[in-house]
């Protein structure tokens, strides 16, 4: 019994002992004069300084007190270090990272950046090195004090700025564009499906049905009458920023020639199978690493925003309104803290309050004095994979041998031996087949001719023939992925821009230097002003769209541009004093420029746009309903199904089931028989619908429920020709009856007693030991499960796997609704509590309140902040 309570008392002892100092007096060397920091009951934090670097040096120092162990894990994921703490197993990751280069081209990026962005950067690093010197083990974080078991030897390194560059490379991979997608289309090619097949599966983004962001009549309508010479300067320079053109840097080989009459033709790549096994099981990479923001995979990834003019609110000011959709992680991938100058000068701009991440200084989403801003996943197609032909230490261009750019680098194993990999780069990027985890991308069959006018030589794409160096005997053949995020940008600079832009003009300017990952960036001021902006480098291709894979050994079909940032989408007080994005088609038909083809199909949104036409039409709209917006429930697409379902003759347990959907209201609260019914007949209709597919299941969220709508008003297409079920009403009876089956093994015989909680829950999991295996870590550090409402392609958007379960996945990773009327009034909350110590009173304390749709009061302003604060730290030099 004294030996089980001295180990009770020692497990205490090391979890409390990394809980942070939040009251008194710490001695932080290296600032210029005190700093104070308060925190409220929930362990928001507010930084109050009386310059710029010791503003961030301070945050720095905050992040590292509540989240360096977080922090720790994801700079070792994205510099492709992770072996090094968790040992072999890790090693095919971080040869696949490192083959990307993400901490190659953030150490890059760093010399890229203006000296006011730089400075910040630094002084952030001096405060979470601060923290380190007088930090480790257990007194670092419990995970640090685990890691004894798997690295014994371990030892904390100083942070650097390109530890924080390199994160901006994770949210780029999770958000980053259409690779899943294009890859899926080329492995369904290669199985035998047409092109025709192919499209029905991938169809054009209903613009008709579902309200696009912007329309092309008002893009620049109104701030172009009203820009100003240093607007008109800031596009010009943004432009110039942009490098047209240019390759990825660090690699070689020649750019498409622009304006080149192969490079003005758009074609698609004729990619028969031999070609298209180079690519085939890429899906597996997206597996292969850690996604930061959330499961890779995920199609539910994406976020809504909302923004509604004074001209329809209660106050006569704007209402702003946003909820990113991330994984499920513990603790929350959001931090809440509000960095403050003790007086607004050039010097010291900043008075912000917002959502930060760990790990990098400022507010990425939130307000200051005098703007609100939201960011949703705008997901242009700024990624391409090329099949390339390899001649050793060469590859093909044109006809033409050019070198390979070699890179030697060696991975660190915790309990094993050192591993060395070499990484080759072409002009698009690095091959990305050599890495174990792409390995598969590699095996391409002999004489691979991605295009016909390839195989034929061609004059207009440039190859030089069978008989030219080109010619494709003998060759090694590997795959190359280019990618905007892997070159140099200006991300950060963006960043602090945000935080201290005070009009349109600023905002602007702000989002010209948003590089990657491209966000529809919404905007509100408070004098009444609404926006909205769409950021990012867009690739301009010669021939091909993007859709498919291209032969690398031609130029015609490489990069020969980006749009110019005054050509991307942009609204400034649009007539219907409304903006809505939720990952939807960003445009209308008359955009005369390519995208993408891979949008979100609009359930989300156009629910949103529904629901705030009914709030203005019974106006005027307050802070409440936009936070009752957030927590809507309805199923749209189910909507359009359910009639079909209704139609389909059964028996048994299935007909009971059946009636539920004929009294269903359409929402998915956790209460819900109907809700429950209606997701599992989904989840066992995909599989019996697409059998055709194979190891390409079809997407379970707004795709999947767009193409199954169409096909449930055409009962003859072939797709309803099945193996296990042929036609479409015994194609909906067999999905319905495995339903049946399968709620009444786990929620029992009665289906007015099955509930969508029981099913839908969500567990917050740590990313690094949450999925150990080891029972007693898991518990230590997992929290849940909670129920949620919602479900895929549903405002309240509890994304969830069809092909794994109906556990929740994705989530609205935080809500925020900003009042411009009042700052203070503004309403917020995140997914588990800011705090990144299990088991202090932060570690998820908003988790309960997150899923009943609950928020908490988002205070900003001197007086708000003092009178909400619990705890006051004075940092002094």
């Amino acid at each position: 019994m004294a030996l089980a309570l001295i180990a009770t008392l020692l497990g205490i002892w090391a979890v409390r002992r990394s809980f942070p100092e939040t009251s008194g007096e710490l001695t932080l060397p290296g600032l210029d004069s005190p700093v104070t920091v308060l925190r409220d009951g929930y362990g928001v934090a507010h930084v109050y300084a009386d310059t710029s670097h010791d503003l961030f040096m301070a945050q720095g120092f905050t992040h590292a007190q509540e989240r360096f162990w977080e922090m720790d894990f994801r700079r070792h994921v994205t510099a492709g270090r992770t072996a090094e703490l968790f040992g072999p197993d890790q090693v095919e990751t971080d040869a696949y990272l490192r083959t990307m280069g993400w901490r190659r081209v953030a150490e890059q990026e760093y010399d890229l950046l203006d000296e006011r962005t730089q400075s910040h950067l630094d002084a952030y690093a001096e405060g979470v090195n601060a923290w380190i010197e007088e930090h480790s083990g257990t007194a670092a974080s419990l995970e640090h004090g685990l890691l004894a078991v798997t690295a014994d030897d371990y030892t904390i390194e100083p942070w650097t700025p390109a530890d924080s560059l390199a994160w901006l490379k994770a949210m780029a991979w999770d958000l980053g564009g259409n690779l899943r997608e294009e890859t899926e289309r080329a492995v369904l090619l290669a199985s035998g499906l047409t092109r025709d097949q192919i499209d029905e599966l991938y169809p054009a983004y209903p613009v008709g049905r579902h309200t696009p962001i912007t329309a092309t009549d008002e893009h620049n309508g109104a701030e172009a009458d009203t820009e100003s010479d240093s607007e008109a300067e800031a596009d010009a320079d943004a432009d110039e920023r942009r490098a047209p053109g240019a390759a990825p840097t660090g690699a070689s080989g020649p750019p498409a020639p622009p304006g080149s009459p192969a490079a003005a033709t758009t074609r698609t790549p004729d990619l028969p199978e031999d070609a298209l096994s180079a690519v085939e099981g890429l899906d597996r990479i997206s597996e292969a690493i850690p996604g930061l923001l959330g499961p890779a995979s995920s199609s539910d990834l994406g976020s809504n925003s909302w923004v509604v003019s004074g001209d329809h609110t209660e106050s006569g000011l704007p209402l702003l309104a946003n909820d990113p959709h991330l994984g499920a992680s513990m603790p929350s991938v959001w931090y809440q803290n509000g960095l403050h100058c003790n007086e607004l000068t050039d010097a010291c701009p900043y008075d912000v309050t917002g959502f930060s991440f760990s790990g990098l200084p400022g507010v990425v989403i939130g307000q200051n004095e005098s703007i609100a801003w939201g960011l949703t996943n705008l997901n242009p197609d700024v990624m391409d994979l090329y099949v390339e032909r390899i001649d050793g230490d060469h590859h093909i261009v044109d006809g033409e041998r050019v070198p390979l750019e070699i890179i030697e680098e060696t991975i660190t194993v915790a309990g094993g031996e050192d591993v060395d990999i070499t990484v080759r780069l072409t002009g698009h990027g690095p091959l990305i087949s050599d890495a174990e985890a792409g390995s598969h991308l590699a095996p391409v069959t002999e004489n691979p001719q991605i295009t016909e006018a390839a195989e034929s030589g061609d004059e207009e794409t440039g190859d030089g023939g069978s008989d030219s160096p080109g010619d494709a005997d003998g060759f090694e053949y590997g795959v190359a992925l280019r990618w905007t995020a892997l070159e140099p940008g200006t991300t950060a600079e963006s960043i602090f821009a945000l935080n201290r832009a005070r009009d349109w003009g600023d905002f602007r300017d702000a989002a010209s230097r948003f590089d990657v990952p491209a966000q529809n960036l919404i905007y509100a001021d408070s004098e009444g002003n609404i926006g909205y902006q769409a950021p990012g480098r867009v690739p301009v291709r010669g021939a091909g769209d993007g859709r498919w894979p291209a032969p690398g050994w031609d130029s015609a079909y490489d990069w020969d541009d980006y749009l110019p940032f005054d050509e991307l989408p942009s609204v400034y007080n649009p007539d219907s004093g409304v903006i809505v994005t939720a990952n939807q088609s960003l445009v209308d038909d008359e955009y005369p420029h390519h995208l993408t083809d891979d949008w979100d199909y609009g359930y989300r949104s156009q629910r949103i746009n529904d629901l705030l036409d009914q709030a203005i039409t019974e106006g005027p709209v307050t802070s409440r309903d936009m936070s009752e917006i957030h927590m809507d429930s309805y199923h749209l697409a189910a909507a359009e199904a359910l009639p079909h379902l209704l139609e389909v003759e059964v028996d048994g347990v299935t007909a009971q089931a059946q009636e539920l959907l004929r009294d269903w209201d359409g929402y998915t609260d956790p209460d819900s028989a109907g809700a429950a019914f209606y997701q599992a007949f989904w989840r066992h209709l995909l599989p019996l619908l697409f059998d055709e597919l194979g190891d390409v299941p079809m997407s379970g969220s707004s795709r999947g429920m767009y193409v199954v709508n169409r096909l449930l008003a055409d009962p003859e297409s072939a797709w309803w020709d099945g193996t296990a079920a042929s036609g479409r009403d015994e194609v909906l009876a067999a999905a319905m009856d495995a339903a049946a089956e399968e709620l009444t093994e786990r929620l029992g015989g009665d289906p007015a007693t099955w509930r969508w909680g029981d099913l839908h829950t969500l567990t917050a999991t740590n990313q690094s030991f949450g999925t150990s295996g080891i029972g007693p870590v898991e518990w230590l550090l997992n929290r849940g499960p909670v129920e949620s409402s919602g479900g895929s392609s549903i405002v309240n958007a509890t994304g969830w796997n069809t092909t794994e379960g109906y556990e929740i996945s994705a989530v609205p990773s935080m809500r925020m609704v900003v009042d411009l009327a009042d700052r203070d009034a503004s309403t917020w909350i995140h997914l588990t509590g800011n705090s990144g110590h299990a088991f202090h009173p932060n570690y998820d304390d908003q988790m309960a309140a997150w899923a009943a749709g609950e928020t908490l009061p988002y205070t900003v302003t001197r007086e708000g902040v003092g009178e909400a604060a619990v705890d006051e730290l004075t940092l002094v030099p």
